[in-house]
């Protein structure tokens, strides 16, 4: 392992007490109506968790400017460091700077802040990077909306001032606003920087949001799993300063964690929209095929109505997944689905079945008038092969709905042990 280093560098916020920290007991605290209740019992009101992989560079600074942060506002808190294994004396750097440090092995972002999380002892919990892109002058700004009763305080570079250099171009138009975008569509989050590093949360909501992923994508999963639960979301513009030392992102790596994060998470738009969306396609150009209605100046034969079949077949099966995943999701994840909920209380098992049964009975009728002719011409050339191909491709959707049928009900017998465990309906989200 490489030696601690001290760094003295320029003071990169101007309005900050220049220098660093020294006696933190000789530090001028100011009273603050935020932290009046924590002090009087003498709690920690805020633990300051900061991740870090080979930051000496910055370390100090961040753990000093928090510590002189609450000091200054009179907030009890702590900063502990979630070091991920670094070489270059980082842990020993951050004990210095007054951090309680602790060591997770486990790699990456996610590991790290699960660890930090666990160790935690304040009532708040706020985030940053040790990198100073982030400035932890901010942390009162941050508290304020959770002592008025939010549960998750999202910075927002994006709506805030970006430094010039410390964000590619790449993350600031494309990357950020792409992503933000699409867990926004997916989840109804409302916020304008869902990747931002600083935020902050009530601790005590741990065990509900249930955190585990281990990468980059711990960012978007933490965003996600709030709104799930309802949580009151609020967001407070801030400054992104360029980073100190190397990044340890890779842009498209990351970022595609996190789009296979919001895919996995969101079985409405993984399956059941491109589900329906394939078998409403399928079955209108089936249907333009079939009955010789001529489109563009043209009649679609029977290469455009097997294309039309195989469509609606495979969106009838993406979109079985999407409700097995749903009711999965439901019942053994503990997901709150009003929706779904409201569907559960007016279908059965039986209702699947008829369905499927009347679709199977449809194309199998199809196939045995085919049958029929077939005979009558003394099995001759068979001219019906539209209606054979329609009626097949129903005879497969009806065997497809009707065991998809069964598999959703053997997925609810969970039902009845879940409401004894839980007798209350579900929250709408």
């Amino acid at each position: 392992m490489r030696h601690a280093r001290r760094v003295t560098r320029p003071n990169r916020y101007p309005s900050c007490v220049a220098g660093v920290i020294g006696d933190m007991s000789e530090t001028n605290t100011v009273s603050s109506p935020i932290a009046s209740t924590s002090a009087a019992t003498g709690e920690l009101l805020v633990s300051v968790v900061i991740p870090a992989l080979n930051e000496a560079e910055s370390i100090e600074a961040c753990v000093r400017r928090s510590i002189e942060t609450m000091e200054t506002h009179g907030i009890p808190g702590e900063v502990v460091v979630a070091d991920n294994g670094s070489d270059d004396g980082t842990p020993e750097l951050a004990r210095a700077a007054g951090a309680r440090v602790i060591h997770e092995q486990r790699k990456g972002y996610g590991s790290a802040y699960l660890a930090g999380f666990a160790s935690a002892r304040g009532k708040y919990i706020v985030m940053g990077d040790a990198d100073e892109t982030y400035d932890f002058r901010e942390i009162a700004r941050f508290i304020e909306p959770l002592e008025q009763g939010a549960d998750l305080v999202m910075g927002s570079r994006l709506r805030g001032t970006i430094h010039r250099g410390a964000m590619p171009w790449l993350h600031r138009y494309v990357g950020n606003p792409v992503l933000t975008g699409v867990l926004n569509l997916f989840f109804r989050t409302g916020v304008s920087d869902a990747h931002c590093g600083m935020r902050a949360f009530r601790r005590d909501l741990l065990p509900r949001l249930d955190l585990r992923t281990t990468g980059m994508e711990f960012a978007s999963e933490q965003v996600i799993r709030s709104s799930k639960l309802g949580l009151d979301i609020r967001e407070i513009p801030i400054e992104y300063h360029p980073r100190t030392g190397e990044s340890k992102l890779s842009s498209f790596s990351d970022g595609w964690r996190h789009l296979r994060f919001l895919l996995v998470h969101s079985p409405t738009w993984l399956f059941l929209v491109p589900g329906l969306a394939m078998i409403l396609i399928g079955a209108l150009v089936g249907a333009i095929s079939l009955f010789n209605v001529p489109l563009f100046g043209r009649q679609w034969e029977l290469h455009t109505l097997i294309a039309g079949s195989m469509l609606a077949i495979v969106g009838t099966q993406v979109a079985q997944l999407g409700v097995s995943a749903r009711t999965y999701a439901f019942y053994y994840l503990g997901e709150h689905d009003p929706l779904f909920d409201r569907m559960r209380a007016r279908l059965r098992l039986e209702h699947g079945l008829i369905a499927g049964a009347l679709v199977f009975l449809v194309g199998f009728v199809m196939a045995v008038v085919v049958l029929i002719i077939w005979i009558h011409r003394g099995f001759g050339e068979l001219r019906e092969e539209k209606l054979a191909i329609a009626g097949l491709a129903l005879v497969v959707i009806g065997i497809q709905m009707i065991f998809g049928a069964f598999f959703l009900s053997i997925l609810g017998l969970r039902r009845r042990s879940r409401a004894v465990e839980d007798p209350q309906p579900p929250v709408a989200s």
